[in-house]
């Protein structure tokens, strides 16, 4: 069965999109049939993934509105070895054409109904804000990865999130969990670095996963060619770390 998973943050620069990237190719790399749905008006795992978001015919925009199937707008074959549902600004429309639709925050989830069964792992970029697009992620999603930063405010505004979670499962998914917390931009060097991870390991527990990306240039150059840092520089302390947390990942979720 194919476990469709959230990638979500409303606060911004923690990683997110990145992670989503990369973590596809990762689990690419190791024989997972992946997707990649990118329900970011920024469309930067569309660009990441290799795919000009500004030449798109169709984007998911047209799939929650039920102008176009799924399977209709997945782009396959790409070199990045797994396929990418793709977005862009038109997402931006997203909240308010979906205002006054039926089952508005269940059309992704019933898109990917038709599809999921194809991969063995779904993954959801988020945009940053929890808005009708977030909901929709959220109410398709079997689990949430939260990327989090570890600095000052790493867990300010993360408790809205857990609410929204809990929210979600309570009222029309009841599957949902958080499949975890992933560390981003990681320097355990600093002293900062060290007392936030401390409140995250108190905080979380067993969510909080044993996986940390670190801070690495070439994680930063390559969505400048449109690519992962898997295949930018695999031997990169960043691609290295990306294909540990795909390992963990892949024992987590047993995919």
């Amino acid at each position: 069965m194919s476990q469709i998973i959230a990638l979500t943050n409303q606060k911004g620069g923690v990683g997110k999109t990145t992670s989503a990237v990369n973590l596809a190719a990762s689990l690419a790399a190791l024989d997972r049939r992946v997707l990649l749905v990118d329900l970011d008006p920024q469309g930067h795992a569309s660009m990441g993934s290799g795919i000009d978001k500004y030449d798109l015919d169709k984007s998911v925009l047209d799939v929650l509105l039920g102008e176009a199937t799924a399977s209709d707008v997945i782009i396959r074959g790409l070199p990045v070895h797994y396929d990418v549902l793709p977005g862009n600004g038109d997402l931006t429309a997203a909240e308010v054409e979906l205002l006054d639709s039926d089952q508005r925050q269940s059309r992704l989830s019933l898109a990917l109904a038709s599809v999921a069964n194809e991969y063995d792992v779904v993954l959801i970029d988020c945009p940053p804000s929890l808005n009708m697009l977030t909901v929709n992620a959220l109410t398709a999603a079997h689990g949430v990865l939260i990327p989090l930063q570890c600095e000052f405010y790493a867990l300010e505004g993360l408790s809205a999130l857990l609410d929204t979670v809990e929210q979600i499962k309570q009222s029309v998914n009841p599957e949902l969990a958080v499949s975890g917390i992933l560390r981003t931009m990681y320097d355990k060097r600093t002293s900062l670095t060290r007392e936030v991870d401390k409140q995250l390991r108190d905080f979380f527990g067993d969510a909080l996963l044993k996986t940390t990306i670190p801070r690495n240039v070439k994680v930063a150059e390559a969505p400048s060619h449109g690519i992962p840092v898997t295949q930018y520089a695999r031997f990169s302390r960043g691609s290295q770390a990306y294909r540990v947390l795909a390992k963990e990942m892949i024992r987590r979720l047993s995919l």
